[in-house]
């Protein structure tokens, strides 16, 4: 069976879906999505609005410390070895009020291996919680099962440092979750040859660019073309600069956006970014959340604007 037809057999629907799914991830470990996660979580709740947040770092879950709670006494682990039937009874309350929790496995060879099937039942059943807004905290890299859930989220959000090899992973990620999008397209079987050729070509050489791979299929079969084009105009990521100490790196935010733009055709939406701060650090040792044990900290503010562009 295809990629295509085994994903469309088994497509990331949400029938039942009364929520907003947003996913956090990034190339590289270390970035700070637990950190964006939690804190835009949190955000939300304040702002009055109902959040799940989902650890979905598969055998690294972490957001329970995050938040300031223990280890729930069931996780996904659970839910996927159908010891809890009901994804309603993995949602745990936090202090802060209007957000709970989903804990992530702790049991990394058994989400590992996730089929399809899985990742749309759970999808469907994170689609119908109670909730305004569920967050999904990705694990980091470009496994299937991290690129399927940013594919399937309504708003994907990359957490990035400025340094080379964050940035470095960052345009690895953006291409495998391209490359893979593609892929899942049936209508666009008949030029996976021409597809593969594009995404094997480096950045850096700008031969054979995704953008060069649309030109020439629109060339080749106009209708065709068009479908592709459509298909690529819908992938909208976002990011987030972390860690930033100078306009420099502020500034590194706009390359990628142009780089994106020239490379793959994509509108990469620069919604902001966090200034370094040691209470970060702080925060996780104490194990409380930032946002309510440093209310005056400067990534209160950052935090703010960010999230009010991505409701915007």
């Amino acid at each position: 069976m295809t990629l295509a037809n085994e994903l469309k057999e088994n497509n990331f629907t949400h029938q039942t879906k009364r929520n907003q799914i947003w996913a956090v991830g990034g190339g590289k470990g270390g970035v700070g999505k637990s950190l964006v996660t939690a804190n835009t979580s949190i955000c939300l709740a304040l702002m009055g609005y109902k959040v799940v947040t989902v650890d979905l770092d598969l055998g690294g879950a972490n957001m329970h410390t995050c938040l300031g709670i223990p280890i729930p006494e069931k996780t996904l682990s659970d839910y996927i070895s159908k010891k809890v039937s009901d994804i309603n009874d993995l949602v745990v309350p936090t202090p802060i009020k209007n957000l709970k929790i989903i804990s992530g496995a702790q049991d990394e060879l058994g989400m590992a291996n996730l089929r399809n099937m899985h990742k749309n039942k759970i999808l469907s059943k994170l689609g119908g919680l109670d909730a305004d807004y569920v967050l999904l905290d990705l694990g980091a890299g470009t496994s299937f099962n991290t690129l399927d859930f940013f594919i399937s989220a309504d708003k994907g959000i990359l957490v990035i440092l400025p340094e080379p090899t964050s940035i470095e992973n960052t345009y690895r990620f953006i291409k495998s979750v391209y490359h893979r999008r593609l892929k899942m397209i049936e209508e666009l079987l008949d030029i996976q040859p021409l597809i593969n050729q594009a995404m094997n070509s480096k950045i850096a050489t700008g031969q054979s660019t995704p953008v060069e791979l649309v030109k020439k299929v629109i060339e080749i079969n106009p209708e065709m073309g068009q479908k592709l084009q459509h298909e690529i105009s819908k992938f909208n990521p976002h990011i987030i600069m972390n860690q930033v100490r100078s306009q420099n790196d502020i500034d590194i935010g706009f390359s990628i956006q142009n780089v994106c733009r020239r490379y793959f055709g994509v509108d990469i939406n620069y919604l902001g970014y966090l200034d370094y701060d040691a209470s970060v650090w702080q925060s996780v040792k104490k194990r409380r959340p930032l946002l309510m044990e440093y209310p005056n900290s400067k990534l209160v503010n950052n935090f703010d604007k960010i999230v009010h562009k991505l409701l915007s």
